[in-house]
């Protein structure tokens, strides 16, 4: 199944999140190895992008729920089984 948003195709979740943000996921996880400088610019653009769209955390949230009322099947998940434990034998000492 193809996913489309606007004209652009997602391909991965992080492309269905950016093109339904409009802006690059990293803009609100950060990347690994960012300095505090990195950062610091990070979360004042994240926070531009907020005071500019208050009602963001709203729609993604509504965006969120309605993915998982048309993809129920996100949520069957089937616990991984375990190995069953081996018991050790046990090993009889005998005193000499």
């Amino acid at each position: 199944m193809r996913t489309y948003i606007g004209r652009q195709q997602a391909v991965s979740a992080d492309d269905f999140a950016e093109l339904a943000l409009g802006t690059p996921v990293e803009l609100w996880l950060g990347v690994e190895g960012e300095s505090d400088e990195e950062r610091a610019a990070r979360e004042d653009a994240a926070r531009d992008i907020l005071a500019d769209t208050p009602n963001l955390p709203d729609d993604l949230i509504r965006m969120a729920a309605q993915v998982i009322e048309d993809n129920p099947d996100l949520f069957d998940v089937t616990p991984p089984t375990r190995p069953a434990r081996r018991r050790r034998a046990a090993r009889k000492v005998v005193a000499a």
